[in-house]
């Protein structure tokens, strides 16, 4: 798989047979399980909207998403149909079987108060985040989760295409309204998200909205 691989995939899936259907509104954060077996389908209800999440085994959270591991196994740094996101243990977390948006980044990280401040402004770091989203989830779970557990995560819908001098550029996003991607677990899983509330640059095309999140199995 080339760095800017798409493999555009329609599901089968019927929403209407989903067991969990819910709607995350803009800037929010969701924490829930996934089953092994079973399908999550993220969509990107109005455009351009990124969604930051990390993955976690259920049973043994020091397990969780890999960036390296899963860019060593695909050979590539976006993830479209058939990349499979690997664990801190090598092991396979889910499988992308359909994806209408057709790439996903692996490398442009979470907003935080402190890259917020880097970046932008001084003024800026209080801005709310999704570093400050995951918090907020784990604080309120029985998840086992803490503040050491935050390791870099996959930006659903993002588009950050690498300079040819090694630099990392946060574009509009390739993603519209309705376009989606379709995971499969392959082991019990802790999804951890935040509905990116980041104002200033054009990964939300500069006004955060929500997405929706259907588990079917």
């Amino acid at each position: 798989m080339t760095a800017t691989a798409i493999r555009l995939q329609e599901s089968p899936l019927d929403p209407a047979d989903a067991l969990h259907n819910a709607v995350l509104p803009a800037g929010e954060p969701w924490l829930h399980e996934v089953k092994e077996g079973q399908t999550l389908r993220i969509v990107d209800l109005e455009g351009n909207q990124a969604a930051d999440i990390i993955f976690y085994n259920r049973h043994d959270t020091d397990e969780h998403y890999s960036v390296t591991d899963t860019i060593l196994h695909q050979g590539g740094i976006y993830l479209t149909t058939g990349s499979v996101l690997m664990s801190s243990e090598g092991r396979p977390m889910l499988t992308i079987v359909a994806d209408t948006c057709g790439r996903h980044d692996t490398l442009g990280g979470a907003c935080a108060a402190e890259s917020n401040t880097v970046r932008y402004a001084l003024h800026k770091k209080f801005m709310h985040s999704c570093r400050d989203n995951y918090l907020l989830a784990i604080q309120h779970s029985d998840s086992g989760l803490t503040k050491a557990d935050l390791v870099p995560n996959v930006n659903f819908f993002m588009n950050v295409p690498v300079t040819a001098d090694g630099q990392l550029k946060f574009d509009d996003g390739v993603s519209g309204p309705g376009k989606y991607v379709e995971l499969r677990a392959e082991m019990d899983l802790w999804v951890l998200v935040s509905n990116c509330p980041q104002l200033n640059n054009p990964c939300n095309a500069y006004n955060p909205t929500p997405v929706q999140f259907l588990i079917w199995g």
